[in-house]
C-alpha cells in the first residue's frame, strides 16, 4: 500500500478534514481512514479576520501561518495514530492550507493559502506538498476549482453524464461527460454554507444551522433575494471562482440595502438558504443535460438545503457521493491526497478547461521531510 494524507479546510473554516488514502501506481484510490480536527477558537477567529482586509495584516498573517502549520501537523499525527499507521509509511501529505485571500480578477491575480508547510513537514517527518493553486494561476488560470480532476478520476461514468456538487463555504460544480473525449466543466457557483454560518453565528452564537432547522422556521424574503441575485458574479461566464472576499455579511447589507437589519433573523436565514439553492440550480441548468447530481461537502448535511435543491431540479436524480463510493464529508480531503500523488509522480493536477489555464501543469511546492 502507498499512503498519502490529504488535508482540507475550506472557507467555512469549520475544521480540518484529514484523510488517509491508499493510492496505487495507476491512480486507484481507496480511503483508509478519516478524522476531523477542530481549529482552536482563537486561531479560527484570526483566520476569519484575515480573510477580509484589515490592519497590520502582515504580522497577523505571519503568526497565523505558523500556528496553522502546527495545528495541521497535529491533525495529521492524530489521524495516523487512530489508523495505526506510522509516519514513515506515508509517501506525502497534500495540504490545501487555509485560504485567506483569493483574487483571480486582480490586475495581477493571486491566491493565498496559509499553514506553514515547513512546520508541517518538520513536525510530522513526512514530505509535504502545498500551495497547489498558484501554479495554475501562473499559466493564466483561476487557481480554482482543482477538485474536478479528482472528480473525473473517481466519479466519472461511461454510461451517464454526472454533476458533482461540492457545498462548502463556497459551492462549486463539476460536469463529467460520459464520453471520455468530452471536456470536463467546472466552476464556483457562489455562496454555499458560509453566509448561513455567519448569519446564525451573529444572531444566535451557533456555528452552523443544524440540518437547516432554523432556516425552516423562516419565510423567504422575495425582495431581499431578488436584490442579492443582481450580483454580477452569478451571470459571469466560466471559468470563474470566488470566495468570502466577495460573499460575506457586508455584501448582504450593502446589496440588500440594509434589509437584513429590518427582517426577522430567521427570515434572513431562510432567504440565504434559498439564495444558495437558486444559484446552484441555475448553474446546474446552464450545464449540458445530466442524469445524476452527486453532492458532497458540509452542505450535504443540511437537509433543508438538499431538499430545496431537489425540488428545483425535479428531473434529476439527486443524492450524495456515498452512492459512488466516497462519503461526502471526505471528498475534498481525498482530492488533496490524490493531488499530492499526482505531484510526486510529476503528473498535472489542473484541468485547463475548468480553470482557464493555458496548459496543464504540475501543481504545488514540495517540502521534503
Amino acid at each position: 500500500m502507498t499512503y498519502y494524507v490529504g488535508l482540507m479546510s475550506g472557507t467555512s473554516m469549520d475544521g480540518i478534514d484529514a484523510a488517509l488514502a491508499d493510492i496505487g501506481a495507476d491512480g486507484g484510490f481507496r480511503l483508509v481512514a478519516t478524522r476531523s480536527h477542530p481549529w482552536p477558537e482563537e486561531l479560527k477567529q484570526q483566520l476569519r479576520e484575515l480573510a477580509l482586509p484589515g490592519e497590520n495584516e502582515i504580522d497577523r498573517l505571519g503568526v497565523a501561518d505558523a500556528r496553522a502549520g502546527e495545528v495541521l501537523a497535529t491533525a495529521v499525527m492524530e489521524l495516523l495514530r487512530s489508523a495505526g499507521v506510522r509516519p514513515e509509511a506515508v509517501e506525502a501529505i497534500g495540504s490545501h492550507g487555509q485560504t485567506v485571500r483569493h483574487r483571480p480578477g486582480a490586475s495581477h491575480p493571486f491566491t493565498l493559502q496559509i499553514g506553514d508547510p515547513n512546520r508541517l513537514a518538520t513536525h510530522t517527518g513526512i514530505t509535504t506538498i502545498t500551495d497547489f493553486r498558484r501554479r495554475d494561476m501562473a499559466v493564466g488560470g483561476q487557481g480554482a476549482p482543482l477538485a474536478p480532476a479528482f472528480h473525473k478520476a473517481v466519479f466519472g461514468s461511461s454510461s451517464e453524464n454526472r454533476i458533482i456538487l461540492n457545498i462548502g463555504g463556497i459551492a462549486n460544480l463539476t460536469w463529467l461527460p460520459c464520453d471520455s473525449r468530452g471536456k470536463v466543466l467546472g466552476f464556483d457557483t457562489g455562496p454555499g454554507n458560509r453566509l448561513m454560518d455567519d448569519w446564525i453565528a451573529r444572531c444566535r452564537g451557533e456555528s452552523y444551522d443544524h440540518e437547516g432547522a432554523w432556516a425552516s422556521t423562516g419565510k423567504v424574503s422575495v425582495e431581499l433575494l431578488e436584490r442579492l441575485l443582481t450580483e454580477p458574479y452569478f451571470r459571469q461566464p466560466a471559468p470563474k471562482s470566488t470566495g468570502t472576499e466577495r460573499f460575506n455579511l457586508d455584501w448582504i447589507d450593502q446589496l440588500g440595502g440594509g434589509m437584513d437589519a429590518r427582517l426577522d433573523a430567521e427570515d434572513v436565514q431562510a432567504t440565504l438558504l434559498e439564495l444558495t439553492a437558486v444559484t446552484i440550480t441555475d448553474a446546474v441548468r446552464s450545464l449540458p443535460v445530466s442524469k445524476r447530481l452527486l453532492i458532497c461537502g458540509g452542505g450535504a448535511r443540511n437537509d433543508r438545503l438538499i431538499a430545496r435543491i431537489a425540488e428545483l431540479l425535479p428531473d434529476m436524480e439527486t443524492g450524495t457521493t456515498t452512492t459512488a463510493g466516497i462519503d461526502p464529508d471526505w471528498v475534498e480531503a481525498g482530492a488533496f491526497a490524490w493531488l499530492a500523488w499526482r505531484t510526486i509522480n510529476r503528473l498535472n493536477g489542473n484541468l485547463p478547461e475548468v480553470t482557464g489555464a493555458r496548459e496543464a501543469v504540475i501543481l504545488g511546492g514540495i517540502y521534503p521531510a
